[in-house]
């Protein structure tokens, strides 16, 4: 096995583990035997179970993150620059639905310091999609009785309950789910007619 791999390999053993029988259950020891590597070579790459939970997520965020402002660099009509947004976050969350399932649940077992690093970093993150809410709202587009705060809650309540319904083997694929979800939150962010 290549040394590149070790990350991965631990990664994914840790994601199954952790969701078939739960991250407090899982001892270090599980986790390099299935990933077939020593907890010498774990420990090059994670310092801790705690940060290996932190990972799992991390990745994903950074990964949203990234799309993000790719997205917003690109440019656009703000309503379809929001689209691309949620369209990807649907997207990437299904991609990694594993990860955010165990991440979830588990993380209220991190240590504080890092509980409180998730929170700063999905608070970044949010400002920024919140930004484009407020954007679109100055625009005229988006409705501004309802406060920016249960606007991105109503979101990212669905995007945090895909893992509950959601299956790869079901009739819609991740592009479809993604845009639905995403038109049935655009539809209830719209101004109607009455409001202009």
């Amino acid at each position: 096995m290549k040394d590149s791999h070790v990350a991965e390999d631990v990664t994914r053993a840790a994601v199954e583990l952790f969701a078939t029988q739960g991250y407090a259950n899982t001892s270090v020891q599980q986790i390099v035997a299935a990933a077939g590597v020593t907890k010498g070579a774990m420990y090059h790459y994670f310092e801790s179970k705690d940060d290996l939970l932190f990972g799992i997520y991390d990745t994903l965020l950074s990964l949203q993150r990234a799309h993000l402002e790719e997205i917003i660099a690109r440019g656009g009509e703000t309503d379809a620059v929001l689209r691309a947004v949620c369209v990807d976050v649907l997207e990437t969350s299904i991609d990694h639905i594993a990860e955010g399932a165990v991440f979830f649940r588990s993380m209220n077992m991190l240590s504080a310091p890092r509980q409180q690093e998730v929170t700063r970093r999905r608070r970044a993150y949010h400002d920024e999609f919140a930004a484009l809410i407020e954007r679109g709202q100055r625009d005229g587009v988006y409705r501004a009785d309802i406060p920016t705060a249960v606007l991105i809650a109503h979101f990212f309540s669905d995007v945090h309950y895909l893992s509950h319904w959601y299956s790869a083997e079901g009739p819609e694929g991740k592009t479809l789910v993604a845009e639905q979800i995403t038109d049935l939150f655009l539809s209830s962010l719209r101004r109607t007619d009455a409001e202009h």
